[in-house]
């Protein structure tokens, strides 16, 4: 592939940690994102209806999820509910719960996959639309990412049109957020895990990727502008997605969502490195 394994360096400092509550995650809207929360093990508040819509399978499965809970269920006006709501189609219910759990970064970058397999990390740089990124959480979810990392200065959290978005895979990712992508990238390097950028003018085809069954962070940058200087020089790998139309561009998300499943569909096949590990420090002593 033309990139050479580069020698982690001994962390010599923490890596950067962030405040509790702030990814967000405390509002939810939309019948798949509220029935994915009261399936979860976070703490649930209590949960609005709007009166009058009649049997769906859905909200029937909500009610019986927020009584086997013991949540309280408020059933309101429909204009009740759309002026607590913040998205244009809650769907007829919101939910209020506890914040999303942050996870350390250093139990992402040392975690395992499904089946035991190697740490596969989603880090987003900057995207600022939330629709963007609820789209991202969604495929990381559905391709098997293990851990999602967030810039703390740049960038949406995950507000209710992220939640609902995601359809409910905010709920079983974990989340790390952090000072800055730049700098969790060079963690991830400390801890051997390679690092992939997505870019359209990138250095190596996404499709010829051959790292995909080692320890893995994507990265994908912001809306327009794409990955900042300093991530992308953090990256042993910058990728890009062949394009055959005269456009020569994609959305973020379904950038990222073709990235992710890539990485999916080589370690499905059983694709093997021919690159060797990244070299790691020897234990002291």
């Amino acid at each position: 592939m033309g990139s050479r394994p580069r020698r982690a360096r001994l962390a010599d400092s923490p890596p950067p940690r962030s405040r509790d509550g702030a990814i967000g995650g405390e509002q939810v809207e939309g019948r798949r994102a509220v029935a994915a929360l009261l399936g979860s093990r976070r703490h649930v508040r209590e949960v609005w209806l709007a009166e009058g819509q009649g049997t769906d399978r859905v909200l029937a499965d909500i009610g019986r999820q927020a009584a086997r809970r013991r949540v309280p269920v408020r059933v309101v006006s429909r204009d009740r509910l759309q002026a607590i709501a913040t998205t244009t189609a809650p769907q007829g219910v919101v939910a209020r719960a506890a914040p999303l759990a942050e996870t350390d970064l250093d139990e992402l970058l040392g975690g395992t996959g499904r089946n035991g397999e190697p740490p596969f990390l989603l880090a987003v740089e900057g995207v600022t639309d939330p629709q963007n990124l609820g789209a991202l959480l969604r495929s990381a979810e559905v391709a098997g990412v293990t851990g999602v990392l967030l810039g703390r200065a740049r960038g949406v959290r995950v507000t209710p049109t992220v939640a609902k978005a995601a359809a409910g895979a905010i709920e079983t990712l974990r989340f790390a957020l952090v000072a800055g992508i730049p700098a969790a990238l060079a963690r991830a390097r400390e801890r051997a895990l390679w690092t992939v950028g997505l870019a359209a003018d990138g250095d190596e085809p996404l499709f010829g990727l051959a790292l995909a069954d080692q320890p893995l962070v994507v990265v994908v940058g912001a809306e327009g502008q794409g990955l900042s200087r300093l991530a992308r020089a953090r990256c042993d790998v910058v990728a890009r997605i062949p394009m055959e139309g005269q456009v020569r561009s994609l959305n973020v998300a379904v950038a990222g969502a073709l990235g992710l499943f890539e990485v999916r569909r080589r370690r499905v096949a059983g694709t093997k490195a021919s690159l060797p590990p990244i070299d790691t420090p020897s234990p002291p002593g």
